[in-house]
């Protein structure tokens, strides 16, 4: 009969995947200030998720110091574009040096702005959505969330397990244009490290 590892905080934190230089330094940046960031195994996972969708168009709210913009940037289709907005002003520009020094400012475009008014005015038809702002804006962005996502595309949304992500928890698993799924996890340097992530489809 198997079973299951002792002590498996342990054993998956000794698993996180190798970082190059830039984005070590932002994870240190991020103990010493800290600012949340969504650490390497969710960094990876995001950038898996635009490679296997050859995502091309990728919008991030939320952006603070450019770490998990790096991993979808990466990720995205050799011609890909990643918009990212970002409310505070000293952030939006410590995003963009990180970036340039990634080499990505030609590849991710820093916004800044209030992602939740500036939503509303946005066209633009993106692959996948990454959410990551105040957890209780989360459901006030749900349906332009739905609107700007082509079909099939893919709705992230990082902290799920805060209580101020319970409404929109509720909505997108309810909503009929998505097809969700919220799983809690063990997530080694995310910030928490114990939380959750969902994973919503745009229906066609």
């Amino acid at each position: 009969m198997a079973t299951m590892h002792p002590d498996p905080r342990r054993y998956f934190r000794g698993q996180i995947p190798q970082r190059d230089t830039i984005l070590q330094s932002l994870e240190i940046e991020a103990r010493q200030e800290q600012i949340p960031i969504v650490g390497p195994v969710v960094g990876q996972l995001l950038g898996h998720l635009a490679a296997f969708a050859g995502a091309k168009r990728i919008l991030e709210l939320g952006t603070a110091t450019g770490y998990s913009a790096i991993y979808l940037a990466r990720g995205s289709a050799p011609n890909g574009r990643v918009v990212t907005l970002e409310k505070d002003p000293r952030m939006a520009e410590r995003a963009r040096a990180n970036l340039a020094q990634a080499g990505l400012s030609e590849r991710v475009a820093v916004v800044e702005c209030d992602a939740v008014d500036t939503l509303v005015g946005m066209t633009e038809t993106f692959d996948l959505i990454f959410l990551d702002v105040e957890k209780a804006d989360y459901v006030r962005v749900l349906s332009d969330c739905h609107r700007l996502l082509r079909a099939n595309g893919l709705l992230v949304a990082d902290n799920t397990a805060f209580t101020d992500a319970d409404s929109f928890n509720r909505a997108v698993a309810e909503d009929r244009r998505f097809q969700a799924v919220n799983l809690y996890a063990y997530l080694p340097f995310h910030a928490p490290e114990d939380d959750a992530i969902t994973f919503a489809l745009r229906l066609p």
